[in-house]
């Protein structure tokens, strides 16, 4: 099998996208026709989701069908309505009667500071991304749930950058693979783990003249959180950003094993994003199992941390300047 080096590499998955380019807003669905262990793992202190009480081990229904990833807010979550339509006219879902129904997760990111905010992902809009799913390559940067992303905004969107979707994929020996997709929308900074360098992030602005590193790039949020401006933007400040992702691999793992490795993914977030989990921030991941393997559940999740780090340095490596907010590729 050819790899994509995405998140569609892991047997079962299909990846849609839509967006709307004008309003800088849009959504991922992560499709799983014929249903996957599905579990979750919510870090961040402002999260938008939908139907995540359910991936609690400890709950009845154990495999999930879609999970879509939306900008637009809290309306974002609308888009996931468009999905079950679709996926019901498909007869994919659990068997009720006549019916299936469909178990369809969501997460959503605040993306209404760019574009039009009066428009946002709509069950029109899912409908659309799901038709779309398809097994092959995933378009990254400025689409589906990254359309509207940023990072990087101490400051406001004055100083902040553009970011967008990642995906990536690894494969671990024995035919085990894992594999994320993210849309990337932080208040804090992106930084590669290799080198420690910020790749994309606050920038200094008349706000915050703070000046560090080689060329003065970036005012590192780390940092700028302990001068006075720092603490009085963070007292002042509300949450408007988050980082939500899948991580998908092809073991078999029960919702419990499955939930774990959603939760050592987010290991990867904490490497590549500086701060993580804040109050501003509504980071949540999603894991899927489609059980074609026997794998170790801790190599899994280690190296779904690996994979989700990899997936988020693309999503800025690959967004396109848009906004006003400049990307890494300017």
């Amino acid at each position: 099998m050819k790899r994509n080096n995405a998140i569609t590499d892991i047997p079962g998955i299909e990846v849609g996208q839509s967006q709307d380019d004008e309003a800088l807003t849009g959504c991922t669905v992560i499709l799983c026709r014929k249903g996957a262990v599905g579990g979750v793992d919510v870090r961040g202190s402002a999260p938008g989701t939908r139907e995540t009480d359910l991936l609690n081990p400890i709950n009845l229904v154990d495999k999930v069908h879609a999970v879509v990833l939306a900008g637009g807010s809290a309306f974002g979550l609308d888009a996931a309505s468009g999905v079950m339509k679709y996926l019901e006219e498909q007869k994919i879902g659990y068997g009720h009667g006549a019916t299936r129904v469909p178990i369809v997760p969501a997460a959503i990111l605040f993306d209404l500071d760019l574009g039009k905010s009066a428009r946002h992902p709509d069950p029109e809009m899912g409908y659309t991304a799901v038709s779309f799913a398809a097994s092959g390559l995933v378009a990254e940067g400025n689409v589906g749930a990254g359309t509207g992303a940023s990072v990087g905004k101490i400051f406001g969107m004055g100083g902040a950058m553009k970011s967008g979707l990642g995906t990536a994929s690894l494969e671990i020996g024995g035919g085990v693979r894992v594999a994320a997709i993210v849309a990337v929308n932080a208040f804090g900074d992106v930084l590669d783990p290799a080198t420690g360098q910020i790749l994309a992030g606050a920038r200094p602005t008349s706000l915050g003249p703070v000046k560090l590193g080689g060329a003065g790039a970036f005012a590192d949020t780390l940092k700028v959180m302990q001068t006075l401006a720092g603490r009085t933007i963070l007292a002042l400040a509300t949450g408007g950003n988050t980082v939500i992702a899948v991580v998908a691999t092809n073991a078999k793992f029960d919702k419990a094993q499955t939930t774990k490795v959603a939760q050592m993914a987010q290991d990867g977030l904490a490497r590549t994003i500086r701060p993580a989990h804040t109050m501003l921030d509504g980071d949540t991941v999603f894991a899927l199992a489609t059980g074609q393997k026997k794998a170790d559940v801790s190599s899994v999740g280690a190296y779904a941390a690996e994979v989700l780090a990899q997936a988020i340095l693309r999503a800025v490596k690959m967004a396109k300047p848009a906004g006003g907010l400049p990307a890494v590729e300017a």
